[in-house]
């Protein structure tokens, strides 16, 4: 579906625009003032910067049409490009504050400028949360009444849980850089400057251990959502022509490509031609209840109560 396609390349434009004029604003800051906690948030913000930049050329690849070598097309770029985002801020992010703090707590230097860093990160803090709103008004739609967490966890969209954890994560980072930096002023001690560095690569990666372990079971291939599931089986038994669904499997190539494979049972005495007409009625009808549906194979068999069909399958998560 291209509104949500629309909904995600909105929300990554936003955060790439935000993070480069902030990634500037704290190497500056952080040349002028040697604080950790502000070096920290600008490498945070580079790695940001480079991740939609990579957003938006795993969507640019996905568009490729399907060919030979891969006849489903190439939707799941998004996802590939997803995971090696959320490595890129668990590398360049979480390893480089985490070794920042360290130093900066075993060795602390004292801050110059301080209130140059305090405003820099405050106006960060302004322009982060702006990309955040937009990001949230852009995930709006697909989360519905669920929670954000349920969302992040469920969602085939690859890049909008990666934007709005990364702009949560940096509006949080740049409260810790705030307030490592403002404490080693007030109290003329340091060290608070690294542990506010600590906090920012702990918190980062966190964030990058939740996207690494949701964007690899994309990878990976997940099946429908509880409710197309649902949804793809009412729509296939409305017909009475359709006894049962013996066996059904799917999978989202892409945020917006769903594959679906049934086995099903037809009414015992249907002729070459109503069977056709059967399998085209209800490909229409699935379709109509699960937009984002690609590719769809059904086959007709007869049912055997003792033969062994659908394989037991975790429960959905």
């Amino acid at each position: 579906m291209a509104e949500q396609g629309e909904d995600s390349k909105i929300a990554i434009l936003a955060a790439l625009g935000a993070n480069a004029g902030i990634m500037v604003a704290k190497f500056i800051g952080a040349f002028i003032t040697g604080s950790s906690a502000m070096l920290a948030e600008a490498v945070h913000s580079v790695a940001d910067t480079g991740n939609e930049a990579l957003l938006l050329v795993g969507r640019n690849r996905a568009d490729q049409p399907a060919d030979a070598l891969h006849p489903f097309g190439y939707s799941r770029n998004r996802y590939f490009y997803s995971f090696v985002v959320a490595l890129v801020l668990f590398v360049m992010g979480s390893l480089f504050a985490i070794n920042e703090a360290i130093h900066k707590i075993r060795f602390p230097e004292e801050i110059a400028s301080a209130w140059v860093a305090i405003g820099i990160l405050g106006v960060s803090l302004v322009l982060e949360s702006a990309s955040f709103r937009t990001a949230r008004k852009q995930s709006a739609p697909l989360k519905g009444k669920n929670s954000w967490w349920y969302f992040i966890r469920h969602t085939r969209n690859p890049e909008l849980p990666v934007v709005l954890l990364e702009d949560a994560g940096a509006i949080i980072g740049l409260l810790f850089a705030l307030t490592g930096v403002s404490l080693s002023v007030l109290t003329g001690n340091a060290v608070w400057d690294g542990i506010g560095t600590l906090f920012i690569g702990i918190l980062l990666g966190v964030n990058a251990v939740i996207l690494i372990v949701e964007t690899k079971s994309l990878l990976i291939g997940e099946g429908a959502t509880a409710k197309d599931d649902t949804a793809i089986r009412s729509a296939l038994l409305t017909d009475p022509r359709i006894e049962r669904v013996i066996r059904m499997q799917t999978q989202y190539l892409g945020p917006q490509d769903l594959l679906i494979n049934a086995e099903i049972a037809l009414h015992a005495g249907l002729d070459i031609t109503q069977v056709s007409e059967v399998i085209d009625a209800a490909d229409h009808r699935i379709r109509a209840a699960v937009p984002n549906v690609c590719t769809i194979y059904l086959e007709p068999d007869v049912f055997e109560p003792g033969r062994a069909h659908d394989a037991p399958m975790r429960p959905y998560r």
